[in-house]
C-alpha cells in the first residue's frame, strides 16, 4: 500500500505537449487541399458532366477490360519467369547464372517502349516463323504477323519486362531467409525441393510481398504503352472519343479516375494479403503495443502500487 502524501501526486502529474505546430501545419494542409478541390469542382472546364456521361461508355468498359487482362496476364507469367530467373541465378552453374544475369540486365535497361516496339516489328528480321526438328528438318511453318498479333505482341512485351523486374524481388526475398533455416530444414531430411516450398518461400514472402504489390500496380499503370500500338485499352478508348468530340480533358480525366479505381482496389488487395502473410512479425506485434500503451498516469499509478 502506498503511503504517498496526496500532495505529492499532483507535483507528479504529467501535462501533454501542446503541438501547436503540427495543428497550424494540418490546417495549412487542409487549407491548401479546399482550395485545389474547390478549383477543381468549380472550373467549368473540367467538364464533370462529360466526364459522368462517358465514364461507363461502353468502348471505355472494353478498354478497362483489356487493361486488367494485360496486367493479369503479365503477372502471372512475369513472376513465373521472374520465380525461374531468381533459382537459376542462385544455383551453383555458371551457365544458368551468366544466362539469368543478362536477361535481367538488358530487360531491365531496355525501356517498356522500345521493348513494344521491337516485339510488334519483329515481322522485319523473322517474316516466317518455323517449327524445326532435328534429322527431320521443317514441320511447320507459318507468317510472323498471323502467330504474333498485337495483342500478342503487347503480351510478350509485358511478360520479358515483368519477369525481369520480378526475378530481382524474388531474389532479394530468398536471400532474406537466413542460413540456419536451411540447415535445419536440412537436418530434419528435406529435399531441396521441400526446403524451397515447405521452407524457403514461405518465410521469403513476407520480404516478397511489399515490392511485388508495388510491381503489380506498376505493370497496370505501364499497360497504358500499348495504346501507341492501336491495342483497345482505357487509354486507347478515351483516344478515340475524343479524337471524335475533341473533348480532351475530360476523356483524359475518364482514363484517370478508371486507373484510380483499378490502383485502389490492388492497394486493398496487397494490404490484406500482406497482413496474411505477415502474421505474427514485428510489424504485426507493434500494432498491439500501440493500441495496449499505457498513458503516463497509468504508469505512475501502476509503480506507486
Amino acid at each position: 500500500m502506498s503511503t504517498q502524501h496526496p500532495a505529492d501526486d499532483a507535483e507528479l502529474s504529467i501535462v501533454g505537449h501542446r503541438h501547436y505546430g503540427r495543428w497550424f501545419s494540418a490546417l495549412i494542409v487542409l487549407l491548401i487541399v479546399g482550395i485545389i478541390a474547390n478549383s477543381m469542382l468549380h472550373n467549368p472546364r473540367f467538364e464533370w458532366a462529360v466526364v459522368a456521361e462517358n465514364f461507363t461508355e461502353a468502348s471505355i468498359i472494353n478498354g478497362v477490360i483489356m487493361t486488367l487482362k494485360l496486367t493479369v496476364i503479365s503477372v502471372i507469367f512475369g513472376f513465373a519467369g521472374g520465380v525461374l530467373l531468381a533459382l537459376m541465378r542462385l544455383s551453383a552453374n555458371p551457365v544458368l547464372v551468366a544466362v539469368s544475369w543478362f536477361y535481367t540486365w538488358f530487360f531491365r535497361a531496355v525501356p517498356m517502349l522500345v521493348q513494344l516496339f521491337l516485339w510488334y516489328n519483329i515481322a522485319a528480321l523473322y517474316p516466317r516463323i518455323s517449327l524445326w526438328i532435328p534429322f527431320l528438318g521443317e514441320v511447320a511453318s507459318a507468317p510472323t504477323n498471323t502467330i504474333i498479333s498485337t495483342f500478342s505482341a503487347a503480351v510478350i512485351a509485358l511478360v520479358m519486362h515483368q519477369s525481369a523486374y520480378a526475378a530481382e524481388i524474388v531474389r532479394a526475398g530468398i536471400q532474406s531467409v537466413g542460413s540456419g533455416q536451411l540447415e535445419a530444414a536440412k537436418a530434419l531430411g528435406y529435399r531441396r525441393g521441400q526446403i524451397l516450398w515447405r521452407v524457403v518461400l514461405p518465410q521469403a514472402m513476407r520480404t516478397i510481398l511489399p515490392p511485388a504489390g508495388n510491381e503489380v500496380i506498376g505493370q497496370l499503370k505501364t499497360t497504358a504503352v500499348v495504346s501507341v500500338i492501336a491495342l483497345q485499352d482505357v487509354l486507347y478508348s478515351a483516344q478515340i472519343i475524343y479524337q471524335r468530340t475533341y473533348e480532351v480533358i475530360p476523356l483524359l480525366l475518364v482514363a484517370t479516375l478508371w486507373y484510380l479505381v483499378m490502383t485502389s482496389i490492388l492497394s486493398i488487395g496487397q494490404h490484406y494479403v500482406e497482413r496474411y502473410f505477415g502474421r505474427g512479425t514485428q510489424a504485426t506485434r507493434g500494432g498491439w503495443l500501440l493500441r495496449n500503451r499505457k498513458a503516463p498516469t497509468e504508469l505512475n499509478q501502476g509503480a506507486e502500487q
